[in-house]
């Protein structure tokens, strides 16, 4: 038999999370309010917190198991490497691929889990930062 321990009074206080909304797995919508991906940048940079967490929009990392209206949890203590699924900011647009760095070519690519996607290449020309690495999804059965 497994036992199940109440945390929702645990001595210790939980760290608190922070929700960025509208994180794409896709192409961003058109129609996308530019001052809502200000505020997320904003809400982001405000709280330097190590883990927080996303929700998904789009299809283009559902080969990987990363589903619209996802939650991911996203670490920015870890250094992204080869193979991971990262939170990444690109110009100007948040976006998550699995990473992979290409130093013969001077480049990193952002790979999409979606045959209806193309990869995008990462060059210094590129407003580019990895905002963290995904560790967990959460998705609805």
């Amino acid at each position: 038999m497994v036992g199940l321990q109440d945390i929702t009074s645990a001595e210790q206080e939980s760290p608190e999370l922070v929700l960025a909304e509208h994180v794409h797995a896709g192409f961003p919508s058109p129609a996308a309010d530019y001052t809502e991906r200000i505020d997320i940048t904003r809400e982001l940079i405000k709280h330097p917190e190590t883990t927080f967490y996303a929700r998904i929009e789009g299809d283009s990392m559902r080969d990987a198991g990363i589903f619209s209206g996802d939650l991911v949890v996203i670490d920015r203590s870890i250094e992204a490497a080869d193979g991971n699924y990262v939170a990444a900011y690109i110009d100007g647009e948040f976006t998550v691929k699995e990473f992979r760095s290409d130093p013969a070519n001077h480049c990193a690519w952002l790979i999409p889990h979606n045959k209806a996607f193309h990869p995008i290449k990462v060059h210094e020309d590129n407003a580019f930062i990895i905002w963290g690495v995904i560790t967990h999804t959460i998705h609805r059965l």
